[in-house]
């Protein structure tokens, strides 16, 4: 009895921890960075290795993929302008979940971290909002308790020279006057959306310009394949119609020739002259 109430607790724990690690695959950065990029070079190695070998399968399968892309990118950009609100929401959650895991995955600290740096805000709509992390809670019995990471302080090195990890600590517990000398009050939502409003020329110039580009290569292959279905009869299945009205012309022309030969080397057997 004993091993088999053993045995139950080590599956039930087996089966938390991978219950956890699959749920963090979605919000894991990294994986997703490296799964996109992955697919992305074999497209593009499908597109060049078709090219040079003129192998028409993948030339149709690249252009088939960047058709896809190109029609996804333009409807996630009608999207995104027209569920501003709802893209709002989903960005809140998602930098929430990145700071209730903020200790535990080292990736989601360092993208929170840099954001918090650069735009010099903490937490979401306030850096109250670390207390969803079970270290930063002021229930916590650790001496993160009530406290922020140093990226949300104002000066977080000490003297210039040595970066101070617990300038942030006991910071929720601060009234907004007192706390503003120390740490940054406001959240980073905000400073994500006035970053694309100031930039959002440049934005919407890069997406262009990258559309662009996607539109002719798509052109490009297209023209490709085109010239080398007229040039290689192997990719004449696609043209079944054409392909046997071109085979019919080139034999009624060789029976043509050969009856034409035929015929004069009669006439000459005979001695008529056939100029």
């Amino acid at each position: 009895v004993s091993k088999n109430v053993g045995i139950l607790k080590e599956k039930r724990r087996l089966k938390s921890f991978a219950q956890e690690k699959i749920g963090s695959i979605g919000t894991d950065p990294m994986l997703i960075l490296g799964t996109v990029g992955f697919l992305l070079t074999m497209l593009c190695l499908s597109g060049c290795v078709g090219a040079l070998r003129e192998n028409c399968c993948l030339l149709r399968l690249f252009s088939a993929v960047m058709l896809v892309l190109i029609t996804a990118q333009v409807l996630a950009a009608i999207m995104a302008y027209s569920l501003q609100n709802e893209i709002g929401g989903y960005l809140r959650s998602g930098m929430l979940a990145a700071m209730a895991r903020y200790q535990d995955d080292l990736d989601l600290r360092f993208i929170t971290d840099e954001i918090q740096t650069n735009l010099q805000c903490c937490g979401a709509d306030t850096y109250r909002d670390w207390e969803i992390n079970i270290y930063y809670n002021c229930s916590a019995p650790g001496v993160l308790a009530c406290g922020v990471p140093a990226t949300c302080c104002v000066d977080p090195l000490e003297n210039g020279t040595v970066w101070n990890s617990q300038c942030g600590v006991r910071a929720q517990l601060l009234d907004e006057f007192t706390a503003q000398s120390v740490i940054f009050l406001g959240g980073c939502l905000g400073g994500i959306s006035r970053w694309i409003e100031q930039h959002e020329n440049l934005i919407g110039t890069v997406c262009i310009v990258i559309l662009g580009v996607q539109l002719l290569t798509l052109f490009i292959t297209t023209r490709l394949l085109d010239s080398i279905q007229w040039r290689k009869f192997s990719c004449f299945p696609l043209f079944p119609v054409e392909a046997k009205l071109l085979l019919a012309e080139a034999s009624c022309c060789t029976h043509m020739y050969s009856d034409s030969m035929l015929s004069s080397n009669s006439l000459q057997k005979k001695g008529i002259n056939v100029l």
